[in-house]
C-alpha cells in the first residue's frame, strides 16, 4: 500500500472519530511538523505547541483533507499558517544551521577557532534573525525540509514565481550579511549560497 493510500485510509478513519487513526498519523509525521516549526520559531515549547495544534486541526478538519492525495504536504502547510501567527523574537538557533558552522570548522581547533566558532554562530543568528518570517520560512522548506519549490508555493499558498523571489532575495541578504562581517572574523572560509 502506498503511503498516499495509507494516509488516505487514516483520513476516513479519523472522520468517523477514530483517534487511534490519528495517532498513527502524529507517529508517523511528527517529527517533520515539529522540524519545521522549529526551524521557523526557533523556540522549542512554541515548536511543541505547532506541532500539537497541527494534529488537532487534521481531526477537526479531517473532513476537508483529500484523501486521495499524500498528507504531508496539507501538514506542512498548517504548520507554516501557524508559524506566521507567531511574530515573537528568535530564542533559539535553528538547527540547520549547526551543520554550516560544523562544516566551517576543522577538526583540530586551537583556543582562537573556538572563540570565533561562538562569535560566527552569533553572526549567523544575527543574519538570520533579520530575514523577514516569509523569506525564513522558504529557507526553512527549502534547504531542511528539502522541498521543491512547487511544493513550498502549495505550503506557503503563493505562487511559485514568489518562491522563487523569496527565495533569491532570502539568499542574497543571508550572502552579503555574511560576507560583510566574514571579512572581519572568518577572512579564511569562503561561504557560498548558491
Amino acid at each position: 500500500m502506498s503511503e498516499s493510500s495509507a494516509d488516505g485510509l487514516l483520513i476516513r478513519r479519523v472522520r468517523s472519530g477514530d483517534l487511534e487513526a490519528l495517532g498513527e498519523l502524529y507517529e508517523r509525521y511528527k517529527t517533520p511538523v515539529y522540524r519545521t516549526a522549529l526551524a521557523i520559531t526557533r523556540d522549542e515549547a512554541l515548536a511543541e505547541d505547532i506541532l500539537q495544534e497541527t494534529f488537532i486541526r487534521a481531526y477537526l478538519h479531517a473532513d476537508k483533507i483529500d484523501d486521495t492525495l499524500p498528507l504531508m504536504p496539507w501538514l506542512y502547510r498548517v504548520t507554516v499558517n501557524l508559524c506566521y501567527t507567531w511574530r515573537s523574537r528568535i530564542k533559539r538557533l535553528w538547527n540547520t544551521l549547526q551543520q554550516t558552522v560544523d562544516y566551517m570548522n576543522s577538526s583540530a581547533r586551537h583556543p582562537e577557532a573556538i572563540a570565533e566558532e561562538g562569535e560566527w554562530k552569533q553572526i549567523v543568528q544575527q543574519v538570520l534573525d533579520s530575514l523577514p518570517v516569509d523569506h525564513r520560512t522558504v529557507i526553512v522548506l527549502h534547504y531542511l525540509e528539502g522541498l521543491s519549490l512547487k511544493e513550498i508555493a502549495y505550503i506557503t499558498d503563493v505562487p511559485e514565481g514568489t518562491v522563487k523571489s523569496r527565495l533569491h532575495y532570502a539568499r542574497e541578504r543571508v550572502k552579503k550579511a555574511l560576507l560583510e562581517r566574514q571579512r572581519s572574523i572568518l577572512p579564511e572560509v569562503a561561504y557560498d549560497f548558491t
